[in-house]
């Protein structure tokens, strides 16, 4: 294990439970009844694609250093003390309480990096104890159910923020070790023939299928070998417009949707030939591109339609005007059913995912940031020239860049969206998000007085 975290709290707040789901399976007891965790217990924890130790504590008490609540504590300041960073863990319900205070300002004496775990969010009825856990000054709440599995992409994102350098070789040194599969995840509206998809790539009937639309509810990971790669796949349940989403059950299943979403590397949005393209394949292409996944689009049931030349090259027509955020996305038609196309599938999946892990050399990429910039020059504002001075990219997963230049909230949008088709085209990046962010290069003169004569 590269890092280890300790999860701490007052007695109650779920500390056991989120152990629990960290490690995967029901290692510490988790009961209503406050005190049942009384010694540290440490576990192999996964997060998304960290691997890490995690130490469950007993809920903080202010007691006398003999008694046993005492001794609790002591336990837990030691396990502070191990840890590099530390998961202070409140329940939203019942807001911040004087416990939370005292224990929150030992975290913060600790001088260790901590997130906020603001847990027992589902529904509504802890968005007020959300907001008042500001107030600890432990930094941005992550909201979080550990015990129904909501929250816990936020929560790897902290962990990143909060770690970056042990983080970023935990998962460096989890690539070397062991054979990393692809992440997909198959999303589409319900009734797309998702799991009919799974199915018929893993050659079983390992997921429930049904001409019933909303069979499947859970996220499902199936893992697959083909042709020499590994992938899990993850299917998921059919996303329909949040207006019609009424049942409780229904709103678990898209949370567990968008979290296969963001854990994903590649996602495949699956389409129905006879109705591709609609309001709500073009919502979750939003979702997507926003989370910055690689994608592939697959209209399936093509074994179901009369064909005729051109079928192929109308379909991409159509997702280059319907997909506008996710230019030159990969397209197969394929037929879950029979098989039809599968492999042109997965062959595409393994193109997008080396596209999201691209890395362009700096020397061709500022050549082409030189030759961009002389042929279409960025315009002044407010009469006064802007120059972009160069550009590097700072990370991949999805391909993520840096332009330093001058002024640069006045850089029109227009210009940016310029810029980054541009690097599209002239690099092949289809089918993934392209990060582009600007900043000022630092005056070396400012805040110096100005030289007398």
């Amino acid at each position: 294990m590269t890092f280890t975290v300790a999860i701490v709290g007052r007695p109650n707040v779920g500390k056991s439970t989120l152990f629990n789901r960290l490690v995967g399976r029901r290692v510490a007891l988790v009961d209503d009844q406050p005190g049942v965790t009384r010694d540290r217990r440490e576990g192999e924890a996964r997060l998304g694609d960290l691997d890490f130790t995690v130490i469950d504590t007993a809920g903080f008490e202010q007691a006398g250093a003999e008694t046993l609540p005492g001794r609790m504590r002591a336990q837990t300041e030691t396990a502070i003390a191990q840890a590099d960073a530390v998961f202070f863990v409140m329940d939203a319900r019942a807001g911040v309480l004087p416990d939370d205070r005292a224990f929150a300002a030992l975290v913060r004496k600790s001088g260790k990096p901590a997130v906020l775990v603001v847990n027992k969010m589902e529904g509504r009825a802890g968005e007020s104890g959300r907001l008042e856990a500001y107030s600890l000054g432990l930094g941005e709440p992550v909201p979080l159910s550990a015990e129904h599995n909501e929250g816990l992409p936020d929560l790897y994102d902290a962990l990143r923020k909060a770690l970056p350098d042990k983080t970023a070789e935990a998962i460096e040194k989890a690539d070397d070790e062991r054979p990393h599969p692809i992440r997909v995840a198959i999303v589409g509206r319900p009734n797309a023939g998702k799991s009919t998809l799974i199915n018929r790539l893993i050659g079983e009937e390992r997921l429930l299928t049904s001409p019933e639309a909303g069979t499947t509810r859970d996220s499902i990971a199936v893992d697959l070998e083909w042709h020499g790669h590994q992938f899990r796949l993850h299917d998921t349940a059919g996303l329909r417009r949040r207006s019609r989403i009424e049942e409780k059950i229904e709103k678990l299943s898209v949370g567990e949707t968008l979290n296969a979403v963001r854990f994903a590397e590649v996602v495949v949005v699956l389409l129905d030939v006879d109705n591709a393209f609609e309001e709500q394949d073009q919502k979750i292409a939003d979702l997507i591109e926003s989370e910055g996944r690689a994608v592939v689009i697959a209209v399936n049931k093509w074994d179901l339609k009369t064909r005729a030349p051109g079928d192929i090259s109308k379909l991409r027509e159509q997702a280059r005007e319907k997909l506008t955020q996710l230019p030159k996305v990969p397209l197969v038609a394929v037929s879950a059913l029979t098989g039809e196309g599968l492999d042109r599938l997965m062959q595409a999946i393994i193109d997008a995912h080396a596209v999201w892990n691209r890395r362009i050399p700096t020397s061709a990429l500022n050549r082409w940031f030189e030759d961009a910039t002389s042929a279409h020059p960025p315009p002044a504002v407010s009469g006064r020239r802007l120059r972009l001075n160069y550009i590097t990219q700072v990370t991949s997963r999805p391909p993520t860049f840096v332009v330093f230049c001058t002024r640069a909230d006045a850089v029109p949008d227009a210009y940016k969206r310029y810029l980054v088709n541009s690097l599209r085209e002239a690099f092949e990046l289809p089918g993934t998000p392209i990060r582009l962010m600007l900043r000022e290069k630092a005056n070396p003169y400012e805040g110096k007085a100005r030289r007398k004569n």
